[in-house]
């Protein structure tokens, strides 16, 4: 079964390879990367939002969605899974080695979920459950930068998967924490001047 996956895995990959990867792409595919690195983009992206009253419960969802991926995604779920990126065992499939450098460089850290991933459609299921417009946006960029991870070879198709699968799921649950304990409407007061 694991080598089912692994040879469907590096199916895609290479086929992402052989028919997409170009000199155009490379650079564009490196930024999305870059932005949800460490998830420093979005994190960047909710701090403004939490500035203006309008959008401050969005990014403050997000933020939220931001440590639940963090915590249950790249402190457990990836230590105790331990799969290591598709470009150290590229070789042991392969028999031969890498045809390409890395456009993002290597990646430390294991590969089972892709927290790039993960945290890009935490963030943009925040922003959705917020205002639908600018989560339809952010959810066509999350499904870039999760594209990107293969793109650019630093993870598998089922790594991406199911990081899109995790961050939709702490979105969700970000969200649904804010509204049980009615949290947007306490961070909403904060700045109220009192009368």
């Amino acid at each position: 079964m694991f080598e089912l996956i692994n040879n469907f895995d590096f199916a895609v990959l290479d086929a992402i390879y052989s028919g997409l990867r170009c000199d155009l792409l490379d650079p564009i595919m490196a930024g999305f990367s870059y932005f949800a690195s460490n998830g420093i983009g979005w994190i960047v992206l909710s701090l403004v939002l939490l500035i203006p009253k309008k959008t401050r419960a969005a990014g403050a969802i997000a933020l939220a969605a931001l440590l639940i991926c963090f915590l249950s995604g790249e402190l457990i779920a990836k230590n105790l899974i331990g799969r290591i990126r598709p470009y150290h065992v590229y070789e042991q499939f392969h028999g031969a080695a890498m045809p390409f450098l890395l456009n993002a460089g290597a990646e430390r850290g294991y590969s089972f979920p892709s927290g790039h991933t993960s945290c890009s459609f935490a963030c943009a299921i925040a922003y959705f459950k917020i205002n639908k417009k600018v989560g339809v946006i952010t959810l066509i960029v999350a499904a870039l930068i999760g594209f990107s991870r293969l793109y650019n070879y630093v993870h598998f198709p089922t790594d991406v998967f199911a990081g899109m699968l995790w961050g939709i799921a702490s979105g969700l649950l970000a969200a649904w924490i804010f509204k049980k304990f009615s949290l947007e409407d306490k961070i909403l007061k904060i700045g109220r001047k009192r009368g």
